[in-house]
């Protein structure tokens, strides 16, 4: 079995070399690199080719969402996924982690059983947000009023009509199961139609689908959908855990 490729991004220097010893503990994890700050987190990304990158947020000279915006808007490292991991557990945070690209975000606190699961989890296409805790966040932060991200509605031309119905319904936070059982689907074709348009769109992870939604108006913010949701560590449950796309 090939162990995933991990990159440590953190400017302090004691952390990394904890994380690092936790994840080599790992027999199919492995670390390739350490970097101190987000411009170093680029170029190693794009020597390195890690399948996935460990971010901190605020880190001197270039810090960690503008370093994940960049990873995540290469074509050539569409197979990296990024993974927040920092002390500020703010809902802001991670609705711009989410906007730059990332696939999870976790606290430092987590505990180390987690965080090797994590790198499984985000490795493996999953989101480390609640189908609930994604929807909050992104009706909150990306469909405000003022908020700067453009809409492309033309994106969504190249959806089918299902397809476009499912994204509408993963946008409200329903798994793959209820939105099954909703539409009298089985879950593997719920899964089929969602993987297609997460492709269409260009989506790397649920979690980037929902901002797409939001972000083209397929999706709009409720006054249901502010209700105060907090992202999910891995194994957590809301509406039944995080989803398998």
């Amino acid at each position: 079995m090939t162990a995933l490729r991990v990159l440590l991004v953190d400017d302090q220097a004691l952390l990394r070399g904890a994380f690092r010893t936790l994840l080599d503990s790992a027999d199919d994890i492995s670390v390739v690199g350490e970097a101190g700050n987000g411009r170093q987190a680029v170029a190693l990304t794009r020597q390195l080719r890690p399948d996935v990158v460990i971010m901190d947020i605020r880190m001197p000279d270039v810090d960690g969402l503008t370093a994940t915006s960049e990873i995540c808007a290469d074509p050539e490292l569409r197979a990296t996924r990024v993974l927040i991991l920092t002390t500020y557990e703010t809902d802001e945070y991670i609705a711009q982690a989410l906007r730059a690209g990332a696939s999870g975000f976790i606290g430092k606190g987590i505990e180390a059983r987690d965080l090797l699961n994590a790198v499984r989890t985000i490795a493996d296409g999953e989101t480390l947000l609640s189908p609930a805790a994604t929807r909050s966040l992104v009706a909150r932060f990306l469909a405000t009023p003022d908020d700067p991200a453009p809409r492309h509605p033309e994106r969504l031309a190249a959806l089918t009509p299902r397809e476009r119905e499912m994204v509408a319904l993963v946008a409200t936070g329903l798994s793959n199961r209820e939105i099954a059982d909703q539409l009298y689907l089985s879950p593997f074709t719920v899964r089929a139609h969602v993987q297609r348009a997460m492709t269409k769109l260009g989506a790397r992870d649920r979690a980037q689908l929902v901002v797409i939604a939001y972000q083209t108006g397929l999706a709009r913010a409720t006054s249901h959908s502010a209700t105060s949701h907090s992202a999910t560590s891995p194994g957590a449950t809301s509406h039944g855990g995080t989803d398998q796309v």
